[in-house]
């Protein structure tokens, strides 16, 4: 199954770096990695590490999460979470504040639905955090 995966992603790869008119070489030269390992990959050959897969995305200029979901390193479903999450923090027009309460109600919602969510308890707390200082600094 991992090898359906990576031939999954070598084509998907190959199609990505065609789209963008890059050889094998000058994308190679991108992300930093050697020509042949590239192209073995693309070949689904080799299973590339996370690392690598970030750097060829930078280098292709496309999401970093897709090719996880390719590779097989990451379900779609954290995908789609992820990339939300890097929207909203993303996001210069809000505060760091406001973001923690959109990523909040965003998490809420998400479980009102019945799905899980990663990094619930972290995002959560840093919130709570966030109130319980801003509850104890009046009173000082």
């Amino acid at each position: 199954m991992a090898s359906l995966n990576v031939g999954s992603l070598g084509e998907y790869l190959r199609e990505q770096r065609r789209t963008a008119q890059l050889s094998l070489r000058q994308l190679a030269d991108a992300a930093g990695v050697s020509n042949p390992y590239l192209s073995q990959i693309e070949r689904g050959l080799r299973k590339p590490s996370a690392e690598v897969l970030q750097q060829v995305a930078k280098a292709l200029r496309i999401s970093a999460e897709t090719l996880y979901v390719r590779a097989g390193i990451l379900d779609e479903k954290e995908r789609v979470e992820l990339e939300t999450r890097a929207v909203i923090l993303a996001d210069p027009s809000i505060n760091e504040r406001q973001k923690q309460v959109l990523l909040q109600i965003y998490e809420s919602f998400r479980k009102e639905n019945g799905f899980e969510t990663s990094g619930t308890e972290e995002s959560g707390d840093a919130g709570h955090d966030e109130h319980d200082e801003q509850k104890q600094t009046p009173s000082s």
